[in-house]
C-alpha cells in the first residue's frame, strides 16, 4: 500500500499543493514551522477520520476560508482508491472513489497509517486514557467490528453514566440492568480484540526495542487485567462486576468497570515506563510500539500501512538513526525533519522541501 499523489487546498497553512510520493521513502524537509507536519496530519486524517493534533475539524481550515480539501490517490492490493475529504466549519464531506460517505467506519481500511510523532511520547508518559486511545485507533483500522464495537459501546456508557447521575435510586437499580446487557456485549468485543491485538503486540515491540538498543534493554507490555477466555466468558464476568458494585457507581456517579478503564503496562528493564523512563527510553520504546504496529497490519491485512515519521531523528542518535532507517526500508514512509543530509545516509529517497506552506522543488522520481 501506498500514496502516489497527496492534494491540500486551504488545508492549515497550504493554499493548493500536490505532494508525489514513492513508494519509498519521502522525506519533507526544511525549517521549522513551515507546514512539514501539517501535511502529515493530512495522510493521517485519510486514514482514519480524525486528526493526532486538531481537537476540532475546523482548526485545520485555513485562516480566512470557509472550507479545506484534502485528498489522495493510493494503490492497495485490491487496487487505486481515491479519498477526498471536505471540511467545513460545522460539518465535513468524506468521498471514497467518488461515493459520499456518512460513516467513518467506511473510511477505515482504505488506506491503513501508522503515525509518530514527538507527542506520541503521551503514550508512555500519561495515564491510561492515551495508551487506550492507541490501540482504539490501531483497532479499528483493522477491524471495522471493533469500531462499530467502539462506538456503540461509547454511547452506552454516556448513557448509563447519566442514568447513574439520577436522583430517582430505584429507577436506576431497576433500569441498570437493561442497560447492562449491552453494555457487556459490546464491551466484551473490545476486550477480545485488545487482548488478541496485545498478544501479537508484545512480543513484536520487543523484537524492535532489541534491535533499536542492541539489546541493552528489554521492553515488556501487558494488559492491566485479564477478564475470561472468549466473549461469552467476558461479557458474563464484567456482567456480574458491575451488577455487584452497583451502589459504588450510584455513589461515584460514574461507571467504574469495563474496557474504558483498562491499561497496558509498559515496562522498561523491569521498571514501569511511565515512572521510570528516561525521555530517551520513552522515545525508543514508543517508537518500537509503532514499529511492530506496522508488522502487524502487515501479518492481518496482507500489505503494509503508510508509516508517517513526524519529527522523529531529531531526537534520536547516529546509531538508532541508522538502525530506524533499517527497519523501515522497503515500506513507504513521509519523514519530516530540518535537515536532510543528517538522517539519510545515503538512502535513496525522495526529497520535498516545505518553506510557508509551499512545495519548493518538484522532485524527480526516485530511483
Amino acid at each position: 500500500m501506498h500514496i502516489q499523489t497527496l492534494t491540500l487546498q486551504n488545508f492549515r497553512n497550504y493554499e493548493n499543493e500536490t505532494f508525489a510520493f514513492s513508494d519509498g521513502i519521502n522525506v519533507l524537509y526544511g525549517k521549522n514551522a513551515q507546514g512539514k507536519t501539517n501535511c502529515a496530519e493530512a495522510v493521517f486524517y485519510l486514514c482514519t477520520g480524525t486528526s493526532p493534533r486538531a481537537h476540532k475539524d475546523r482548526q485545520m481550515i485555513r485562516s480566512g476560508q470557509e472550507c479545506a480539501r484534502i485528498a489522495a490517490v493510493a494503490q492497495t492490493r485490491f487496487g487505486s482508491v481515491r479519498i477526498e475529504a471536505d471540511i467545513y466549519e460545522t460539518k465535513r464531506e468524506v468521498r471514497v472513489n467518488g461515493g459520499k460517505i456518512s460513516r467513518n467506519a467506511d473510511l477505515l481500511g482504505n488506506i491503513d497509517g501508522v503515525f509518530f510523532s514527538p507527542s506520541e511520547l503521551r503514550m508512555i508518559q500519561d495515564g491510561p486514557e492515551e495508551r487506550r486511545r492507541f490501540l482504539n485507533v490501531s483497532i479499528s483500522q483493522i477491524s471495522k467490528s471493533y469500531y462499530t464495537a467502539l462506538v456503540r459501546y461509547n454511547k452506552i456508557l454516556e448513557q448509563r453514566n447519566a442514568l447513574l447521575k439520577n436522583r430517582d435510586l430505584s429507577l436506576v437499580l431497576e433500569t441498570l440492568p437493561v442497560w447492562d446487557v449491552q453494555f457487556c456485549r459490546y464491551a466484551a468485543e473490545l476486550i477480545c480484540w485488545r487482548k488478541e491485538y496485545v498478544n501479537m503486540l508484545a512480543p513484536l515491540a520487543a523484537e524492535k526495542h532489541a534491535r533499536l538498543t542492541d539489546g541493552a534493554e528489554r521492553l515488556e507490555i501487558e494488559a492491566d487485567r485479564r477478564y475470561g477466555s472468549d466473549k461469552e466468558e467476558v461479557a458474563a464476568a464484567l456482567l456480574r462486576e458491575l451488577s455487584v458494585n452497583y451502589e459504588r457507581d450510584v455513589r461515584l456517579g460514574f461507571t467504574a468497570s469495563g474496557p474504558h478503564r483498562d491499561d497496558l503496562k509498559i515496562l522498561i528493564g523491569g521498571k514501569e515506563a511511565r515512572v521510570y523512563g528516561s525521555q530517551g527510553q520513552t522515545r525508543t520504546a514508543a517508537l518500537s510500539l509503532k514499529l511492530a504496529e506496522v508488522d502487524i497490519f502487515r501479518k492481518l491485512t496482507g500489505e503494509d500501512p503508510v508509516l508517517i515519521l513526524d519529527d522523529v531523528m531529531s531526537e534520536l542518535d547516529l546509531a538508532r538513526r541508522r538502525k530506524l532507517l533499517a527497519e523501515i526500508d522497503g515500506i513507504q514512509a513521509i519523514l519530516t525533519c530540518t535537515h536532510t543530509e543528517k538522517v539519510l545516509f545515503g538512502k535513496t529517497v525522495r526529497k520535498i522541501r516545505i518553506v510557508d506552506g509551499k512545495i519548493k522543488n518538484r522532485p524527480a522520481p526516485a530511483v
